[in-house]
C-alpha cells in the first residue's frame, strides 16, 4: 500500500501544479481514502486560484483540509469521492465523500467520511458540497408554497437551488441566465427559463449566485415589492455595485445573504452540519441532476484546467475531475 499521494496546489496567483506529498500512516481511528472524482466548485476556487481571498477572510475561508495559507501556496477544495481502502472494517471498500482538496490519496478521521448513499452514483456525488449551499440557500430565502421564486445565475447552485424550490408544491421558479444553452438545463431539472431581458418581474422571492454586479441588479430589478432577494454569491475583494436608488426603498426591497458555513438560525437548534450534508446527499439520488456534470478532465491536467476554468466565459456547470 503506497503512502504517497499526489495533490494540486495553487503555488501563486493564476498558476497550480501536482506536488508529491507523503502520507501518514492511518491510525486505528483513520480512514486511507483513494480519490476517483472530486469536483470544482467554480466561484469560489475561481477566486482562490486567482489570488482573490480578501485578507479579512483568510481564516473564515479555510476548507476543512486546506493546507497552506492564503493567496499562496495554499491546497484548497471540497469535493472529493473516493474508495476507502484502509480503515474500519464498517468502511473499507466503501464508496465516501469528503470536504477534502484535489489529491490522489489521502489520510482522515473516520468521522471526517461520509457514506455515499446507495442510490447515488459516486460522480454525482460531488455535487453534495454544492447541495449543502443550495439547501441552505433556500431555508434562508424561507420560500413557501406558491410562490413565485426566481433564480439568477445558472451556475451549479443556482440550478440545484431552483430545483430545490420546484420541487416545493406549487411554487413557480424561473432559471435566468445570460446563456441559452441553460434552458435545456432548466428544462431537464423542470423548472422554467428566461434571458434577463425577458424575466418577469414581481417574484415573491429572488435567489441571486451569478457572483456578479450585473446579475445583483438583475435580481433586483425582478422582486416584487417588500420581497428578499436572498444572495448566494461570494465576490472575493471583487467591489460590487448595487443599485439602491430607483424602486429599491419604494418597494421596501430586502437584500440577504446566505453562506453555508452556519446552519440558518431557524434551523440550528436542530440541524448539524452533519445531518445537513447527509440530506444533500440523499437528494442527488435524483438521475435529472447528471445533467449538471458538463465537464470532465483528468487530474493530472488540474493546473491547466483550473488556468481555463478561472479564465473562460462559464459554460460548463459543474467540471469533474477524475483520477485513475
Amino acid at each position: 500500500m503506497s503512502l504517497d499521494a499526489r495533490a494540486f496546489w495553487v503555488v501563486a496567483p493564476g498558476r497550480g501544479e501536482i506536488r508529491s506529498e507523503p502520507l501518514p500512516t492511518p491510525s486505528s481511528g483513520d480512514v486511507l481514502v483513494r480519490t476517483r472524482f472530486s469536483g470544482v466548485s467554480r466561484g469560489t476556487e475561481s477566486l482562490v486560484f486567482t489570488g482573490h481571498v480578501p485578507t479579512s477572510e483568510y481564516q473564515r475561508m479555510r476548507a476543512p483540509y486546506q493546507q497552506g495559507d492564503f493567496p499562496a501556496p495554499v491546497k484548497y477544495g471540497y469535493a472529493s469521492v473516493g474508495h476507502v481502502e484502509a480503515g474500519p472494517e464498517t468502511l473499507v471498500g466503501r464508496t465516501v465523500f469528503a470536504l477534502y482538496p484535489h489529491q490522489t490519496q489521502y489520510v482522515v478521521p473516520a468521522a471526517a467520511v461520509h457514506l455515499v448513499p446507495a442510490g447515488v452514483p459516486a460522480r454525482r456525488a460531488v455535487l453534495s458540497a454544492n447541495m449543502e449551499t443550495a439547501i441552505n440557500g433556500v431555508w434562508d430565502a424561507g420560500i413557501l408554497p406558491g410562490d413565485r421564486v426566481a433564480v439568477v445565475g445558472g451556475g451549479t447552485v443556482g440550478c440545484l437551488a431552483g430545483w430545490l424550490a420546484g420541487r416545493i408544491p406549487g411554487c413557480d421558479v424561473t432559471l435566468i441566465d445570460l446563456h441559452r444553452e441553460r434552458e435545456a438545463v432548466a428544462r431537464a431539472l423542470g423548472i422554467g427559463f428566461a434571458l434577463p431581458a425577458a424575466a418577469t418581474g414581481g417574484a415573491d422571492v429572488v435567489l441571486h449566485t451569478s457572483g456578479t454586479g450585473a446579475g445583483l441588479a438583475t435580481a433586483l430589478a425582478l422582486a416584487g415589492d417588500e420581497s428578499t432577494v436572498v444572495d448566494l454569491s461570494w465576490y472575493g475583494d471583487h467591489l460590487v455595485t448595487v443599485p439602491l436608488g430607483g424602486a429599491f426603498h419604494s418597494q421596501r426591497l430586502t437584500i440577504k445573504s446566505s453562506q453555508v458555513g452556519r446552519v440558518p438560525l431557524p434551523q440550528r437548534q436542530r440541524w448539524t452540519t452533519t445531518r445537513r450534508l447527509a440530506l444533500a446527499m440523499s437528494l442527488l439520488a435524483e438521475d435529472a441532476l447528471d445533467v449538471l456534470l458538463t465537464g470532465q478532465s483528468a487530474f493530472a491536467d488540474l493546473p491547466s484546467t483550473m488556468a481555463t476554468l478561472a479564465a473562460a466565459p462559464p459554460a460548463t456547470i459543474c467540471h469533474c475531475i477524475t483520477y485513475e
